[in-house]
């Protein structure tokens, strides 16, 4: 049986945090609030590939009320979010994920975000698409104030 769920996250840019989008230090004068390292791509994959397996959502296995996901990398949150897929009898098979940001562009970045989340994964590189749009000047992306991520994943049963 094949399975598909959809993740979606977004987090406000600040002062005094680093840039990180799936797994990948990306160098800008800000970087995105949150109670982990904020990754919001790992963070709506993350969501997608437990939907997909009806295994609820991140903040319910990694909730920021618990001091142990305090600046937590959110590559080892996802790792964890597959492990527990793999004992419910799922295999993650296909990823697709936008990035909408207005800036920095990410085109430079993605063929080593897609590297790192196919090997926390385990969904092969051909099988895992990143892409990144702007918000073409609208809303608090727009105005550079955040940024949003979308994912669409599917999970086989084992």
């Amino acid at each position: 049986m094949i399975r598909t769920g959809i993740g979606y996250d977004s987090h406000r840019l600040v002062v005094g945090r680093p840039l990180v989008l799936g797994g990948q230090h990306i160098p800008h004068e800000r970087g995105l609030e949150g109670h982990s390292d904020a990754d919001a791509v790992a963070h709506a994959l993350t969501d997608a590939i437990l939907g997909a397996a009806a295994l609820g959502d991140i903040g319910r296995l990694f909730p920021d009320a618990d001091p142990r996901w305090k600046d937590a990398d959110s590559m080892v949150l996802l790792r964890l979010a597959c492990d527990r897929v793999v004992q419910g009898g799922f295999t993650p098979r296909q990823a697709d994920i936008t990035v909408i940001l207005e800036r920095p562009r990410l085109a430079p970045f993605i063929p080593a975000m897609v590297e790192g989340l196919s090997r926390v994964t385990g969904i092969p590189v051909g099988s895992l698409s990143v892409k990144a749009k702007t918000n073409e000047g609208m809303g608090f992306i727009g105005r550079g104030e955040g940024v949003a991520v979308m994912a669409v994943a599917t999970v086989e049963s084992t």
